[in-house]
């Protein structure tokens, strides 16, 4: 990891917070290129058998994908541990902070559309709101790249989580109190760093909310779950035992966690930073988006700011997107490489992507340590067989 990740205690009380940053998963440095595998289809099943064997999490599934879809996927393991109860292809998992650039992405549609623009002042997206000097000259752009100086520390804490269970207002209220707390002082963190932070994304979610007037949720439905065709998307820990449920240890054991436990998930209030869930196929229809493969959804211009880094220091960011170079990035020779690392404490999931390739690999599992070691270890192997020449 680039940045440190918050850490609660366990149990069923403990409340997670949605983590998991910008990393891109594979083996390979920047001077080394992925070895050619000529048979895709079994070396990817062999890599799938054993990273889950060893790495063991209740249920893990993987895709590389292609410009015309699906190339090949594969699921081991079971919903709840300790049940017979089969991982499917069409299980929907919960993506943690993957969902960031889905957020981004449903503020460059409300963009196309005029009802926003890019580097929008805050003045503008916040008319009429109390905000400090301290943020003069910081617009939208500043907080989708995580460099306006907004610290996740003193709002997103424990005191906070807390309060968000118990908290009856409308979503959309309890994520304009936080961005008028937040606002109404002078930033923590010092303007133009990179300091990754949940908070920068609830404001944006806040933002797409007072531009449309209605609430993230509905946005995502109405400008990217419908136009997608992502009918297994939703919010929050998939429902259901016709599903996988998150787990987590419990002094030494794993515990499947029902996902109408409070504990479950993050609180519903910070859904633009990491409460979107979906199945493997529609989470690939939305990173095959992503790499142009939806005329007509977004125009090649908003796809390129994105997924184009700001420029400064390091490391590079872009809208809900680590960006690397990578040898095998691009048509022939090098080209960027944007993934992104998910997780509750719970689940995880790992992407990445190489859009001018229009090649990518997507690794999701039920779990929060062991998952993390799978798609670590899974997104290395499976690499050097998507990339392949």
């Amino acid at each position: 990891m680039i940045a440190s990740r918050r850490r609660l205690l366990t149990g069923l009380a403990a409340v997670p917070v949605a983590g998991a940053l910008p990393r891109l998963s594979h083996a390979q440095t920047p001077d080394q290129t992925p070895t050619p595998t000529p048979q895709p289809r079994p070396a990817a099943d062999a890599a799938l058998d054993e990273v889950f064997a060893s790495a063991a999490p209740p249920a893990v599934a993987a895709g590389i994908l292609g410009a015309d879809g699906v190339i090949w996927s594969g699921v081991r393991g079971v919903r709840r541990q300790g049940e017979p109860d089969l991982a499917t292809l069409d299980d929907r998992w919960h993506l943690g902070s993957n969902t960031k650039a889905m957020t981004a992405a449903v503020l460059a549609r409300l963009i196309e559309q005029g009802r926003a623009r890019w580097a929008m002042p805050l003045s503008e997206a916040f008319p009429g709101l109390t905000i400090d000097s301290g943020w003069d000259g910081l617009t939208l752009d500043d907080f989708l790249h995580h460099r306006a100086g907004l610290l996740d520390g003193p709002v997103i804490n424990r005191d906070w989580l807390v309060a968000s269970r118990a908290d009856a207002r409308p979503l959309p209220e309890q994520r304009r109190a936080l961005v008028e707390r937040v606002l109404a002082a002078p930033p923590a963190g010092p303007r133009g760093a990179f300091a990754y932070g949940n908070a920068n994304y609830i404001l944006v979610g806040a933002a797409i909310e007072r531009i449309t007037g209605q609430p993230w949720e509905e946005v995502m439905r109405a400008e990217l779950y419908t136009p997608l065709n992502l009918a297994t998307a939703g919010f929050g820990p998939p429902p259901g035992r016709d599903a996988p449920w998150a787990h987590r240890l419990i002094g030494e054991a794993r515990t499947a966690i029902p996902p109408e436990h409070p504990g479950a998930d993050n609180p519903l209030a910070l859904g633009p930073a990491g409460t979107a869930h979906m199945s493997l196929p529609d989470y690939g229809r939305f990173i095959s988006a992503v790499m142009g493969g939806a005329p007509g959804w977004l125009s090649a211009d908003s796809l390129t700011r994105l997924i184009t880094p700001p420029a400064g220091s390091p490391p590079p960011y872009a809208c809900g997107w680590g960006v690397r170079e990578q040898p095998w990035g691009g048509v022939g020779g090098p080209g960027p490489v944007i993934g992104h690392d998910g997780s509750n404490t719970m689940w995880h999931c790992t992407v990445a992507a190489a859009p001018q390739r229009k090649r990518a690999i997507i690794v999701l599992t039920n779990d929060g340590p062991s998952g993390r070691a799978a798609c670590q270890a899974l997104s290395a192997k499976l690499v050097p067989i998507a990339f392949a020449a």
